[in-house]
């Protein structure tokens, strides 16, 4: 295995990590009735749990195999995103580490997932009445990775000097 993909790897581990240690702090020193202010009027730590996906997507969804299914598309979100790292021959530096951050995250929700079927979300951003679905490290890591995987896609691609 290559250095960069050694470091790719890690990097989903660090965000693996990182998740785990958030959610475990919230989920021990904060209650489903507090509210931190972070920023007034911006930002608020809380403490929800998500059954669904991003966002609370499918969150009131009564279907019965809902978990079931979710673990098993992360499982092979997680399989295939590792995958592609460990066989690339070359990756842009934009996509590496987009893949490292969306392994990371999906392993850090996938593991909520398996152990009690929902996901901690806990970073609670609004401006007056709006808020955005709180959410996670690992859902920023998600976020941001799918973001590098896109400005990677968008960016002008470089060609081979004498091909036409």
């Amino acid at each position: 295995m290559t250095g960069i993909k050694l470091k790719a790897y890690g990097a989903a581990a660090a965000v693996f990590a990182l998740d785990r240690l958030a959610k475990w702090i919230v989920e021990m020193r904060v209650s489903f009735a507090d509210t931190y202010t972070v920023i007034p009027g911006f930002f608020d730590i809380v403490r929800t749990q998500n059954r669904g996906v991003a966002f609370g997507l499918f969150n009131e969804s009564s279907f019965q195999w809902r978990t079931t299914l979710l673990v098993l598309v992360s499982v092979a979100a997680v399989v295939v995103v590792s995958a592609v790292i460990w066989k690339a021959r070359r990756l842009d530096p934009f996509s590496l580490w987009g893949f490292a951050l969306i392994l990371g995250g999906a392993c850090g929700n996938l593991l909520d997932r398996i152990l009690s079927g929902r996901v901690t979300d806990f970073l609670d951003f609004y401006i007056r009445d709006y808020h955005w679905p709180a959410f996670n490290v690992a859902d920023s890591a998600l976020v941001v990775g799918c973001g590098l995987l896109l400005v990677d896609m968008l960016r002008p691609q470089r060609q081979a000097a004498n091909v036409p």
